[in-house]
């Protein structure tokens, strides 16, 4: 129909075609002049579309308040018990396979955030009129509690369902959760976007005189997400944390990587290597998990634990002394054999047939053997770790958890450091000033952490270990000291003074240990009990 309509309406303007003729050099008026010859519904058409992406910043404004007359208060109510249906409302559009449980979808995130927002509009709007304010607060009461009975019923099923508790897939083209995990971690994400609002406004804190009466269903809301978070982690660290502790053992192998010059380099324990594989994984199964505030807590203390578990193994690694790069003896003694072979008349040609055939090389395995290198597994195990979420440092609520999390982690980062100084530190130096370098290089980790490292560097072959020098089991050493960042700290002093009066009649006072633990205890910011 447009294609007969176009013609019709040409002629009147034909005879004015010629004009646009001199102003062809012009690409702007050629262009409109092609449009033209284009049937005009492709133009009405582009013209109708321009303006759809404007609607897209109107869903990101905040949210219209009511207007505060006699009707007010119930006009809220009556919008609070919408908003709240359509949060937990089915979501629109076709549903994807790997999400459906019971032919229900996950309810999309966001969605707390948003019941959240129209709250704190409410709010802020009556902020000035204290007695509406306490009015919108108990307003809050029947469409929240409403709200947190809908949400633990959905949640009831997958708590109880053993796909709640399964690993994460490390299949490369599979989903990282499964359906149920899905839905629950829904679940608790819109239980933590709500509490976001909650927090802004202090809503339901314990010694409230203003009495908002909304404790209990911020108790409830925080109970969802932590029925949810804390179990997942608890996996993770199970199956973490063996593979951390593993570390302590010395693994060696026949087969190390060989660089271009023939030395064979760093070789990586067999732990590190399969946490190169699952850890990526996980994170973002951890990230999904820990995507509100409320559950970045539960994230900091496992990391901390995870962080400080890979600490205790590699510094309790039994110790073995750095080879130096001329170590391997093999290639001098075959040179030696070449040049000694030329005086007598029979000897080059077996020493030349040996060196040639693979077959007369079986015990060369055996030599090159190497152990992985506790530097190595430190660097190792903090760029896998890093890979980890952490806390929001942006977030008033979890700052100081990502404090936290950010000192393990610079723990972790300075051990590669502090093992490379003591393997490595030129006996040219003074006592002193290795002292110094050592205390240095300490500085971002626990005492008691790099103290059994210092003893076997700078002690004697025959020195027992801390907890023999202290007359106690090794597990009653870790159970008692070792536990953790904070109880290692409080322990360091009085560790720390009883192993130097144990060193200095036996080292002297003028050794690198005792020097060393001279100024680690001077540094200690807990006294001495």
């Amino acid at each position: 129909m447009y294609a007969l309509k176009t013609p019709f309406f040409r002629p009147a303007s034909r005879p004015s075609s010629p004009a646009p003729a001199p102003a062809q050099p012009s690409r702007p008026d050629s262009g409109v002049s092609f449009e033209r010859s284009r049937p005009l519904n492709r133009l009405s058409l582009t013209t109708f579309r321009r303006p759809s992406p404007a609607p897209a910043p109107a869903r990101a404004a905040t949210p219209t308040t009511l207007v505060q007359d006699g009707s007010y208060l119930e006009m809220l109510s009556l919008k609070l018990s919408e908003a709240v249906s359509k949060a937990v409302a089915q979501p629109s559009g076709p549903p994807a396979a790997h999400e459906q449980v019971s032919g229900r979808r996950p309810i999309p995130a966001g969605r707390g955030r948003a019941l959240g927002s129209l709250i704190a509009s409410e709010l802020r709007a009556a902020s000035e009129t204290p007695h509406l304010y306490r009015a919108i607060l108990r307003s809050l009461h029947r469409p929240l509690s409403v709200l947190l009975g809908n949400l633990s019923a959905s949640l009831l099923p997958h708590l109880s369902s053993p796909a709640l508790l399964a690993l994460p897939s490390t299949v490369p083209q599979a989903q990282v959760l499964n359906p149920t995990q899905l839905h629950a971690v829904a679940i608790a994400t819109f239980a933590g976007e709500l509490l976001e609002t909650f927090d802004d406004f202090a809503l339901g804190l314990d010694g409230d005189i203003r009495g908002d009466g909304l404790k209990l269903i911020r108790e409830g809301l925080a109970s969802l997400v932590n029925r949810v978070v804390q179990p997942f982690l608890g996996l993770m660290k199970s199956e973490l944390h063996p593979l951390v502790e593993s570390l302590e053992t010395l693994a060696t192998s026949s087969a190390g990587k060989t660089s271009p010059s023939g030395k064979t380099s760093s070789y990586l324990h067999p732990s590190i290597v399969t946490l190169q594989t699952i850890v990526p994984v996980y994170t973002k199964a951890i990230a999904r998990y820990t995507a509100t505030p409320i559950s970045q807590t539960n994230l900091a203390t496992f990391l901390i634990s995870i962080i400080w578990k890979g600490l205790l193994a590699l510094t309790s690694r039994p110790y073995v002394a750095p080879t130096p790069p001329s170590s391997p003896t093999s290639l001098p003694a075959v040179v030696r054999k070449r040049r000694g072979s030329s005086t007598p008349p029979l000897a080059p040609s077996p020493g030349r047939f040996a060196i040639k055939l693979p077959s007369s090389r079986p015990p060369s395995p055996p030599v090159l053997a190497v152990s992985s290198s506790v530097t190595a597994d430190a660097r190792a195990l903090y760029d896998i770790l890093n890979q980890l979420p952490r806390p929001d440092a942006h977030n008033a609520a979890t700052r100081l958890a990502r404090e936290a999390v950010d000192e393990a982690f610079d723990a972790l980062k300075a051990l590669p450091a502090f093992f490379d100084v003591v393997s490595y530190t030129s006996p040219a130096h003074s006592v002193d000033a290795i002292a110094q370098q050592l205390a240095t290089a300490a500085e971002d980790l626990p005492t008691l952490i790099v103290l059994p490292a210092a003893l076997h560097v700078y002690g004697l072959p025959e020195m027992q270990s801390v907890p023999a020098m202290l007359g106690i089991s090794d597990s009653d050493y870790r159970n008692g000291c070792l536990t953790g960042f904070g109880r290692a700290e409080e322990c360091a002093t009085a560790v720390g003074q009883r192993l130097l009066d144990i060193l200095t009649p036996t080292l002297g006072p003028d050794t690198v240990l005792c020097k060393w633990l001279e100024v680690e205890i001077a540094e200690d910011p807990f006294p001495c009990l």
